[in-house]
């Protein structure tokens, strides 16, 4: 890894940030939820062009539901939205059904997908997160040559990334808290066309300066929630644990930041049903089969929680020091999104009505003893994260809401990082940049793009 604090603007035949990448042949299209326009896909396109409120863009596959050999994301290609070039030996989680954890929750069907390192169990994600499957469906569906990649992250999803982009050579700038620093240590060595830049702040922080390094020549926003890859990978999950249980679920639980991941399944499930793959036989799954979504927030910060019980249209999320101080209380800092795709159309708000889902907050005593529960029962560790979706389940069987004889997939988000680290010890990460506190978010970017 060179010494340059910043990374180039990209040679002037690549497409500038956004859209504009010549559109290959895929077979699928991306559809806007508000106006119904659908778009041919270059790769790189977030949103939709027309001036309307907000929608998250969703892919629309000609393929059949046709799992091919293998495992990992790339098993499930043809709902996968590739440029359709070669594509990389994929790693995934496994499902299982956790009888043991299950007994101790009152659960006969407790099924679990595993998104971490447990290769005893066929889970082979290296740095333990889910993040993962996102960031190999991504870079999957970059056009051949893509400007340089922008990505604002918790450290999971940094983590993926840097572990991706440098096997697959591209080019990228990882934006992270000083704090998340220490997760990226995981994702193994780091090649030379990847760039990481540290914040002296929170994950929002992390976001306001990679929106404004993507907004210059030559970078593109990876793009969140509204990246359709980023959903489509995640939704590998769920796609994998319907084949493994033979149908869809009741029930789907899972701990949510800005809920890509809760998105991502519930879609997922929508097209299995739409593709004649059977629900659930049992009483608990929404009107058409879907599974209700049960979604988890660490209490110290939950504002979609906030906004779901009080029926608000939005979160009611400020950004004074009490906020701040919320944030940093939180049991799992990979959860505490400030800007969560809640009220868009296609996003989380419309998602848990459809399935008739709920959210529910955890406090860090719940979330702490959910995990240790887990590692107890199953001996694995699992990351703050799925011990706050372990929390949530025990609160929603406590409260009647799950019943005793009902299946439930709880996904571990994260997990294994411990076990691998006993034979695979992180690496030391240093930034190329760290931006102190107090620098403009523009002043910042013109430091690490030299422009």
């Amino acid at each position: 890894m060179t010494s340059a604090p910043y990374l180039p603007a990209a040679p002037a035949d690549r497409p500038a940030s956004g859209p504009g990448a010549a559109p290959v042949d895929r077979p699928y299209l991306l559809r806007c939820p508000v106006c119904r326009v659908s778009y041919q896909d270059d790769g790189l396109r977030l949103d939709c062009a027309a001036a309307h409120r907000p929608g998250l863009l969703s892919t629309e596959y000609a393929t059949a539901f046709a799992p091919g050999p293998g495992g990992g994301p790339f098993r499930y290609r043809c709902w996968l939205p590739t440029a359709g070039r070669a594509l990389p030996e994929g790693s995934g989680g496994t499902t299982y059904r956790a009888e043991r954890l299950g007994r101790a929750l009152g659960l006969a069907e407790l099924w679990v997908a595993f998104s971490g390192y447990w290769p005893e169990r066929g889970a082979a994600l290296a740095t333990g997160s889910f993040k993962e499957l996102e960031a190999q469906a991504v870079l999957a569906r970059l056009p051949e040559r893509p400007p340089v990649l922008v990505v604002a992250s918790a450290g999971n999803t940094a983590a993926a990334f840097l572990r991706a982009c440098s096997q697959q050579r591209v080019e990228c700038v990882l934006v992270v808290p000083d704090a998340a620093l220490s997760a990226l240590g995981v994702a193994g060595e780091r090649a030379d066309c990847v760039r990481l830049v540290t914040v002296a702040g929170d994950y929002t922080d992390a976001i306001e300066l990679a929106d404004a390094i993507a907004a210059r020549p030559g970078f593109q926003a990876e793009g969140g929630t509204r990246n359709v890859a980023r959903r489509d990978g995640l939704g590998t999950a769920l796609l994998a644990a319907a084949e493994t249980l033979g149908h869809l679920p009741d029930h789907y639980v899972q701990a949510v930041g800005s809920g890509a991941g809760a998105l991502a399944a519930h879609q997922a499930a929508r097209r299995l049903l739409a593709a004649g793959f059977p629900a659930s036989d049992g009483a608990a799954a929404a009107a058409g089969g879907l599974p209700r979504l049960t979604l988890c927030q660490s209490a110290p910060f939950a504002p979609m929680v906030r906004a779901w019980e009080d029926g608000l249209a939005e979160p009611v999320i400020g950004s004074g020091p009490a906020v701040r101080a919320a944030v940093a209380a939180a049991y799992a800092q990979e959860l505490t999104t400030r800007k969560p795709p809640y009220a868009v159309a296609g996003g989380v708000r419309e998602a848990l009505a459809e399935s008739g889902g709920e959210l529910r907050a955890a406090d860090n005593a719940e979330a702490a003893a959910a995990g240790r529960l887990f590692a107890d029962v199953e001996g694995i560790d699992v990351e703050p994260a799925a011990a706050v979706a372990l929390a949530g389940l025990r609160q929603a069987v406590a409260a009647g809401r799950i019943g005793p004889g009902e299946t439930v997939l709880l996904h571990v988000t994260g997990g294994g990082r411990a076990h691998r680290a006993a034979g695979h010890p992180p690496l030391p990460v240093h930034p190329d940049l760290r931006i102190p506190a107090g620098l403009g978010a523009e002043a910042a970017a013109y430091l690490v793009t030299g422009a």
